[in-house]
């Protein structure tokens, strides 16, 4: 399994960050397998693609919430890196009390 489970949404409460807020965290690096995501399903196209993280943050977004590890933004990163076999990501992990 690459993912510790999967999940269709996200159960923590929204903690409203914009993209400038996300990118003042460090990133650091977590575990694929510790991961949940939260979304079922993703674009193959987004994954093969080159440019995947051209518009956007090159570090996938995480919360941790009541212990365990949500994968919000940065699916296809992880994804692409579980399957170059690597078993951690850098991330930025926000904490969510």
């Amino acid at each position: 399994m690459i993912f510790k489970a999967v999940r269709d949404g996200r159960p923590y409460p929204d903690h409203g960050l914009t993209l400038k807020q996300w990118s003042e965290i460090p990133p650091r690096p977590i575990r694929i397998d510790q991961l949940i995501t939260t979304k079922r399903e993703l674009a193959l196209d987004k994954l093969l693609a080159e440019d995947s993280t051209f518009y956007g943050d090159l570090f996938p977004h995480v919360v941790q919430w009541n212990g365990a590890l949500y994968l919000e933004d940065g699916l296809h990163r992880a994804l692409r890196a579980a399957l170059q076999q690597r078993n951690q990501i850098h991330a930025r992990v926000l904490v969510l009390a």
